[in-house]
């Protein structure tokens, strides 16, 4: 229509939507009955996504029969499990990663001290040793991933030791 210069009359009515609302913003508003997790809004008894933005679409999801067979399962149950997204799980640092990677870091900086090569550690004697006698040995990257991920941050730490020490 735009084309032919024929304008279509502006829209009288405005959207439904609410547009500055947050999904933290539902959580205050219906309660423990949702949780948010990484921008989006989860129904705690379903583990579904509902949409934050719609009040209408929660209070659907709220009456809806499936809703209410799934709450009376959840709170049959007494173990309180609520679904998170992806990014928040892979954020989250057990003791095992973050002992993988001292691990790693301690090799690494073995071998720069030791001036052994780090192509040595894929070797597969090594990597039989690395694997029986070491905790977390068999973790230990080959060297191509070493050299790439972990010598620049013992480069960087070696660094400030040796410039601390000028000082």
């Amino acid at each position: 229509m735009e084309r032919f210069g024929v304008k279509s009359a502006p829209s009288r009515n405005r959207s439904k939507t609410a547009l500055y609302v947050t999904p933290q913003d539902r959580v205050t508003e219906f309660g423990s009955e949702l949780h948010e997790d990484g921008g989006k809004l989860f129904c705690t008894s379903c583990n579904v996504v509902l949409n934050h933005v719609r009040k209408s679409a929660i209070n659907d999801h709220l009456k809806s029969k499936t809703h209410t067979k799934r709450k009376a399962e959840f709170e049959e149950q007494n173990v309180r499990k609520k679904q998170r997204t992806l990014t928040a799980s892979l954020q989250c640092n057990s003791t095992a990663q973050t002992e993988k990677s001292s691990v790693i870091q301690d090799f690494v900086k073995m071998c720069l001290e030791a001036n052994i090569p780090l192509e040595k550690a894929d070797h597969p004697s090594v990597r039989a040793f690395l694997t029986r006698y070491v905790k977390n040995g068999s973790s230990i990257p080959k060297s191509e991933q070493l050299r790439k991920a972990y010598l620049p941050d013992g480069y960087d730490n070696e660094n400030q030791l040796i410039n601390t020490e000028d000082r």
